[in-house]
């Protein structure tokens, strides 16, 4: 009886715990891009399920903050506004130029120097703007959420009702 009722306890435990977890998790961009780590690389793709390409990727998580963009990324570069690398903050797109044809590649910054993006060679992974294919490629940075976006983005949602 006590290992019964013992693992009922700990099931329920468990149990709240992920759920606690998933809820704050979806609630800021971190949780969110942590959610999508690992999902492969597909041109095109635009869900976790089918995988993503960059752009993609970058819909997925503003929808999840009810950003709408535009589909690509040399579209996307054009949204928002204008900001100097040295001004980046969490949530602020990045743009590169990979394929020398102009703006080839974007993605998430999440703070400290490092993005979240959907790589071709890795899916949805987190890297360094130092690293040297980005910074020899690096174009561009947006500032697409408004200070009210901002916040919600990077703070973890209120448990209070």
């Amino acid at each position: 009886m006590k290992k019964k009722v013992s693992l009922v306890l700990s099931s329920a435990v468990l149990l709240f715990s992920l759920s606690t977890g998933t809820a704050s998790a979806n609630g800021t961009l971190d949780g969110t891009v942590e959610e999508l780590l690992g999902t492969p690389y597909k041109w095109g793709g635009t869900s976790q399920e089918s995988g993503f390409d960059c752009s993609g990727f970058i819909l997925n998580v503003f929808k999840e903050f009810e950003i709408e963009l535009p589909r690509t990324s040399k579209t996307q570069a054009n949204a928002g506004d204008k900001i100097a690398k040295s001004d980046l903050r969490a949530g602020d797109l990045v743009f590169f130029n990979i394929d020398g044809k102009g703006i080839s590649h974007a993605g998430i910054y999440i703070r400290d120097g490092k993005f979240a993006h959907s790589a071709s060679n890795k899916g949805v992974s987190i890297s360094k703007l130092s690293d040297s294919y980005y910074a020899k490629s690096y174009v561009t940075a947006r500032r697409i959420a408004s200070e009210e976006d901002y916040l919600h983005m990077i703070t973890e949602p209120s448990t209070a009702e």
